[in-house]
Parts: structure tokens; sequence; C-alpha cells
């Protein structure tokens, strides 16, 4: 892998360079152009549309040290998002950190599939069930709304709290350290959502670098087959929902079957899966009879 330039180098330079180690990487992704300018605007603080103005700006020393330290660490499959400390979602900026999953796009469905099912109720109370950066429960903190947002790591609700204060949300959302729904038993509610952890231990060698070694294992893996988190939250949820009242979760690829099974074992109304924009299965939802 190329070392870095002697020189001091332009912007458009820096970018090029960037993108070429990235390339030689086995460990990055495939969009190493992307990443270097990303990386680039956030050693500089430009926003996107400015970047072209600043080609043929030269970098300084201490600009460029920031920006080869970054490169170097995405060569090596740190997420960008770790990087930077940002990623957007549903519309909102997000801190990330490396004790959250980072929040992905697939997920955007199932906050869509929540509103669109709470949207005319005048005061639904909705539950997030291990809600890592508090991606769904920032995006579902409509002024109407009350939400708890619940996970079993101190440090994820840290972050999740720091999204909310930045969103202007925090006064909608309750924080609570729960094992699934342990901690806030006898309360009921009108959603239960949740992006739960649904990879199977043995899927983990087949997962890109930046997953398997960077991102929490506790938010990823369920356990042997995958499923286990659905078998404990879908009886539990039962238990808090109001009657009528939704249950909504992500799942994985190739889940649709069994988490339809795990459903209908326990007679839930109005089962339904929506599909991503690959059209995989991706958001499971059912009614509380």
């Amino acid at each position: 892998m190329r070392g870095m330039f002697a020189e001091s180098m332009t912007v458009g330079d820096a970018i090029d360079w960037g993108a070429e180690i990235l390339d030689e990487s086995d460990e990055s992704g495939p969009h190493s152009r992307e990443d270097s300018m990303l990386l680039l605007r956030h050693v500089l603080g430009i926003p996107p549309a400015e970047m072209h103005a600043y080609r043929e700006r030269p970098l300084t020393g201490l600009q460029t040290e920031a920006f080869n330290a970054l490169i170097q660490q995405r060569a090596h499959g740190t997420p960008i998002q770790h990087l930077t400390g940002e990623q957007e979602f549903f519309g909102l900026p997000f801190f990330v950190t490396s004790d959250v999953l980072i929040p992905r796009p697939e997920t955007e469905h199932l906050v869509e599939a929540a509103i669109a099912r709470l949207q005319h109720h005048p005061a639904p109370r909705i539950a997030d069930v291990g809600t890592g950066s508090g991606a769904i429960a920032v995006a579902l903190a409509l002024p109407h709304a009350e939400v708890i947002a619940l996970d079993i790591s101190p440090a994820a609700l840290g972050v999740a709290m720091r999204n909310a204060q930045r969103n202007h949300v925090a006064h909608r959302i309750r924080f609570v350290e729960s094992d699934l729904l342990a901690a806030i038993q006898g309360e009921s509610f009108d959603a239960i959502v949740s992006n739960p952890p649904y990879i199977a231990f043995s899927e983990r060698p087949t997962l890109p670098v930046e997953v398997r070694e960077y991102e929490p294992a506790l938010a990823l893996f369920a356990g042997p087959t995958g499923l286990e988190f659905y078998q404990r939250l879908i009886p539990a949820a039962h238990l808090l929902l109001v009657p009528a009242g939704w249950l909504m979760m992500e799942i994985g690829h190739g889940q649709r079957d069994a988490v339809r099974a795990l459903l209908e074992h326990q007679e839930w109304d109005a089962i339904e899966f929506l599909p991503d924009l690959q059209s995989i299965p991706r958001v499971a939802i059912a009614r509380k009879g």
C-alpha cells in the first residue's frame, strides 16, 4: 500500500490519493472515492456542495496528517461512521460510536410502517426495544407521541440520549436500562418496535470486517439460530400491548417464515411483512387480537 505523499497536496490530489489507497485495500468496502471525499470533508469542515470550489486549495501539514490517519484506519476496515462520528437516518443527524449499531437505510422501513399506523392516534405510547443509537425512538418522537427507549447497554443509552438532545426530542423520550421489556412491566403501549439482533453466531465469518470487528456483538448476534430475540420479544410484547396494539420488528434475510410461525403460534392478527428496496422481507408487523 502506498505511503503518504511527502509534499503538500491539494484537496483534489488528496481525494485521488485516498481513493487509491482504499481501492488497494481488501477491507474498506466498494465506495473508495466517496469515502475519501467524505473523510477529507470531515477534516476540513467543508459542506458537500462546496468541495468542488476547494479542489486547488493546498492542505496544511496538520490536515494532511489527519487525513492520512483516517484513510489508514478506513483501509483496515474501521467503519466510516466511526471515523466521522456521524450517520444520517430518516433525514436526521445521529452521533455514532462503537457502542451502538450504525443506523441503516433498511431500518427506515420500520419507522415508516410505525408512522403509518400511529399518525392518527391522538397520543400513542411507543416502546423501542434495543434502542441502540436511538435512531428509531428519535424518528418516532412525534409531537403527539410518548416514547420509551430501552436498551440493556448503559453505553448505548448514553449515545441515544445525546441523539435525542441533538434532535430536540429528549423531552418526549424516556430512557430505561432494561433486558427487553423487563423494566417496564405493568405499563401498556400502543406500539412496540424493535430492530433486534437477528444474526446467528455461525454467520459471523460471512460478515464484512467493518461489521464483525467494529460493531457491538450484543446488537448483532441473537444466538445459535438468529431467532432467539424474537422468541423472547413476541410473547413479552403481547403482554404489554393494548388490544389492537402493534408489534413491528426488523427481520433478517430468510427469516420471514420462521418469524411468521412464531407470531401465528400466539394468534396475532393482521400479520404482514414489508419488503425493503431489494424486495427482501424486512419488517414484520402484527396486531394484538
